[in-house]
Parts: C-alpha cells; structure tokens; sequence
C-alpha cells in the first residue's frame, strides 16, 4: 500500500466533492459488476480458518488517507477470499438473500438520499411509499383488507422475520398486560413436530398443551404459526391455529419469511388460507423476492397495539403532522429510533420486474426443485426425508445400516465433502432424528443447469464415500 505522503493528496471522501464520487462511484460499480461476471470461479462456501484475516491487516487504523485503489485492491485479495458467496448460483444453503440489479439500484438510491426516516416529518416520501409499498404487495398477496391502510390496518419494513416476530410479541405483552404478564423468555413453549404432519404444528399438541399450561396457572397470549419452517419449509395449518387463537384470545402471527413469497403465485395462495385469523403477518422479500437485503415486510391489522407497546415522543421529535395524529412515524411501528428509506429497492424491484416478472421468477425456482426432487427419488442409494416443499427438497444418502447414528455420520460426512470443493454448498438439519441435507433452490442467479451439476457433485462424493466405508 502506498501512503498519501507517497503521492498527490486523495480527495477525501466524506466531503462530498461530487466529480471525485462520481469517478469513485463508477469504479466501484465496475468492481462489482467483475465480481457477478467472475463469481462462478470462487469456491461457493469459504474455504479460510478460523483466524486468517487479522495477519493480513496491520493492526492500527492508517493514519493518512489510502486510495479507492489500495482498499478494493485488499478487497480482492484479503476479503473475497473470506466471503461465502451467497450469490453464487450454486449456493443452496440455508434460505438464500436474494439481490438483483433493480435492488441494487434502490439500495444505491437509498444510500445516496442517505436520510433518517424516523418519523413523517423527517422525510414524508420515505414514510408514505412504503405504505403504499406495502399494499401494493399485500394486494400482490391477497391479503386480507384488514391488513391494509385503506382498512386501518399497516405494512412496515422490518430487518428480519426475528425482528418482526419480537415487535409483534411486545405488542402481543402490551395487549394483555391487565393479565399482568411479566415477560415471556422464561415460558416460551416450543411443541415437538413429527413426520406425520410433514413436521409441521398440530392443532391437537397445541391443544394439550394449552390446556396444560392454563391449568398450571399461565395465561397463554401469543401464538406463532409459520407458513414454511426454517428446517423443511412445513406450512402450519393456519385455519385450525388461528381458531384456537381466537378461543383463548391469543395474539396470532404467521412466520412466512421464505415461502410466503410463493404465495403472490395464484397456485400457492391456498398456504395462505386461514391467514384471515391472523393479527399480523411477516415475510421477507429479501429472502426470495429479488430484494437485496435486508427488507422483513410486516403486516398488523391494528397498528395502535404497537404504538402502544413501542411508541417514544421525545420533545425533540414532536412536530404539527404527529400531534394532530395526522400521519404514522414509522418509529412507533418498529425497535430501533433510526431507519434507512427502506422501501426504495422494493418498489424499484415491483416496478422493474412487474408482478409478471416475479411469478415467473419463484416458478423457475419451483420447477428446478420438483427436477432435483424426481432425481432424488428415481435414485436407488438417496431417499426423501421430508415432502418436497415450494423450492426446498430435505433427502439423505440412504444408510446402510438401520442404526440412526450411523446414518448421521455418513450424511455428515457426505456434506462436508460435498461442500470442501466449493463447486456448490448444502446446508443441514435434523428431521426426526435423521441428519438431513437441505438443498434450497432459489438464489436470483440458479438456473436448471447449475442444479444438475450439484446432482452430479453429490453422487461423485457418495461413490467415494461408499467406496472407502
């Protein structure tokens, strides 16, 4: 690296000086467009120790400006090295975040304006585009009109479905605070699933448990139902859930964050059925929405039981449109004080792409699945752990032994191989009792193509594996 004694003085960043960001801007958009052309030759999953980057750098801050030059330089050769790259169209691990360039371009937008959207007043676009966002998605959807502002109900961007699921649970605990419920950490109740229901929330477990928990004197409140689940994409049963809400008067809140993107397709809103029991809803556009992360969309049918349970009005932030109750700060609906122009990069993503558009996006991905899902089962050495659900398929090298344990290792250590050659990474979980692979198709860049070469990764792996046990 060259310091700025070493040479002209670099223009400082941080001061704006507009044809000196123009050029840097241009170079960085350069950088990563080489990066998208060239990203099919990085290893998938990272493949650095634990450690590696701190001997690469010098221990202090430099003291004098560096050049745009030297730090993507570093970039190159010090950063992408420790990237799992999960934009890669090999990467089917965990749920993907989704990017594209009409994301990038109201991420580049957002950042550009750079404002502080916490209340209307503080920007007025930033507050009132996303309510209109929100219903043009929730229409998308088909939600109920409860959910949307010409009903009194109101979308918000969330970071995360977590975050999401913590605002509404406040909301919940306010809600029924004349029950002098306390917190919630120590009680949470989480119900075992099982194969039978395609691991996914039984009405009658739900029931015993209830029936349990109030004879031992709790007061249920709150109850989370998800619309496909982090480890098998199972979808709740939401009518029969959202009924025994309401018998006990409980706060109901559907999870939707990866599949319920599905459910703009008119063949997949039948998960949603039973959504109308809900108090809010939440999924993520960043997750299969072509929506750079992060963007959570949140739902509520009556946002006062949030702004009951968050709502701050300092005197430093009071103001004519707030006290007159005129308009929603989006500060109420949501943790943080502080918030981006969140809703920039998906109104450019609706915009651009069109609802056309994103079907057929989500259905390319379904297709690639049911595809992985018939090699799965036309093979006589792999088997299914769970039903194939939306983009997602669980299956296993099938053990050659009845013992569980041994079933385990041998996946485990399928995985590991599979995922050391950086040509594709996999993920895992455990569905009852079995160590199952998870293959999730729905990165913006995989195409059938790049499906059948991790099929083919696979099964190279487990001839060797078979051939050495």
């Amino acid at each position: 690296m060259r310091s700025a004694s070493e040479g002209v003085q670099p223009t400082l960043l941080g001061v704006l000086e507009v044809e000196e960001w123009r050029r840097c801007a241009h170079q960085m958009v350069d950088f990563i467009a080489d990066y998208y052309r060239d990203i099919a030759r990085f290893p998938v999953r990272s493949q650095v120790e634990p450690g590696y980057l701190a001997p690469l750098l010098p221990n202090e801050a430099p003291e004098n400006p560096e050049t745009l030059d030297d730090v993507l330089a570093d970039v190159q050769t010090k950063i992408l090295p420790g990237i799992t790259h999960w934009q890669s169209p090999s990467f089917f691990a965990y749920y993907p975040s989704n990017a594209s360039t009409a994301g990038y371009l109201g991420e580049m937008l957002s950042g550009g304006l750079s404002i502080v959207g916490f209340s209307w007043i503080s920007s007025p676009a930033a507050t009132e585009l996303e309510t209109i966002v929100l219903d043009w998605l929730g229409k998308l959807l088909r939600l109920p009109k409860q959910f949307l502002t010409c009903e009194g109900g109101t979308g918000v961007i969330q970071g995360t479905a977590s975050e999401a699921v913590c605002v509404v649970l406040l909301a919940a605990r306010q809600r029924s605070k004349a029950a002098q419920i306390a917190g919630v950490a120590a009680n949470l109740r989480v119900i075992p699933t099982d194969s039978s229901t395609s691991f996914a929330l039984s009405p009658s477990a739900l029931r015993k448990a209830l029936a349990e928990d109030t004879a031992n004197g709790y007061m249920p409140f709150f109850l989370c139902g998800t619309l496909g689940t982090t480890s098998s994409a199972a979808v709740d049963p939401l009518s029969e859930l959202g009924n025994i809400a309401q018998e006990h008067g409980m706060w109901f809140h559907v999870d939707a964050a990866y599949a319920g993107n599905a459910c703009i397709c008119p063949e997949f809103r039948h998960y949603l059925d039973g959504v109308e029991w809900a108090d809010s809803y939440c999924m993520n556009p960043h997750k299969w929405l072509l929506t750079n992360f992060d963007c959570s969309t949140l739902w509520v049918k009556h946002p006062k039981s949030l702004m009951d349970a968050l709502s701050t009005r300092p005197e430093v932030l009071r103001n004519k449109a707030t006290d007159a109750n005129a308009v929603v700060d989006l500060k109420d609906l949501q943790i943080p004080l502080g918030r981006r122009f969140r809703s920039l990069k998906l109104w450019f993503v609706m915009r651009l792409y069109g609802a056309s558009g994103l079907r057929n996006y989500i259905r390319s991905h379904v297709s690639a699945a049911q595809h992985f899902e018939s090699l799965v089962k036309t093979s006589d050495r792999f088997e299914m752990v769970a039903p194939r659900s939306f983009s997602l398929v669980c299956f296993r090298l099938k053990p050659r032994e009845v013992d569980t344990e041994s079933g385990n290792i041998l996946n485990a250590t399928l995985l590991e191989a599979i995922n050391s050659r950086g040509e594709c990474f996999l993920t895992h979980t455990i569905l009852d009792g079995a160590y199952t692979l998870r293959l999730a198709v729905s990165s913006s860049r995989t195409e059938l193509q790049h499906v059948m070469d991790a099929w083919a990764v696979i099964n190279q792996e487990a001839d060797r594996l078979l051939s050495t046990s």
